[in-house]
């Protein structure tokens, strides 16, 4: 059975930083490729970041380049959102997703794999 669990929201304060966690059962993590994705309430759910776990490429949203990676470890199954410089505009939930292992994308009909989501909150 197909599993993604996210874990590493909180409450963080401007310009700090947070890592998010997305551990993925039932499958390895060269099956799929894997993104992140965010949504506040009464909005579209958008993507973040996307990266290819078969060659690392990585595809980002305009509004999180530079600030935002998505790292992997294969060997525990997990992919990262790493970021940093937050501001109270990326208070979000964000959530974890697979897509075929051929796309590249921040769509997010593109996912057909999700997490339950977790709760990030950049608040002073």
């Amino acid at each position: 059975q197909v599993q993604l669990v996210e874990s590493g929201g909180g409450l963080v304060q401007p310009g700090g930083s947070l890592r998010l966690s997305c551990v993925a059962s039932g499958f390895t993590l060269d099956s799929y490729n894997f993104g992140w994705l965010r949504q506040a309430p009464g909005k579209e759910r958008e993507g973040v970041s996307c990266i290819s776990t078969s060659d690392g490429s990585v595809v980002y949203a305009s509004s999180v380049r530079g600030r935002f990676t998505i790292p992997k470890d294969n060997a525990k199954n997990t992919v990262y959102l790493e970021m940093n410089d937050l501001t109270p505009e990326h208070t979000d939930v964000y959530y974890c997703a697979s897509t075929l292992p051929l796309q590249l994308t921040l769509i997010r009909g593109s996912y057909n794999h999700w997490g339950a989501g977790t709760q990030v909150t950049v608040s002073s």
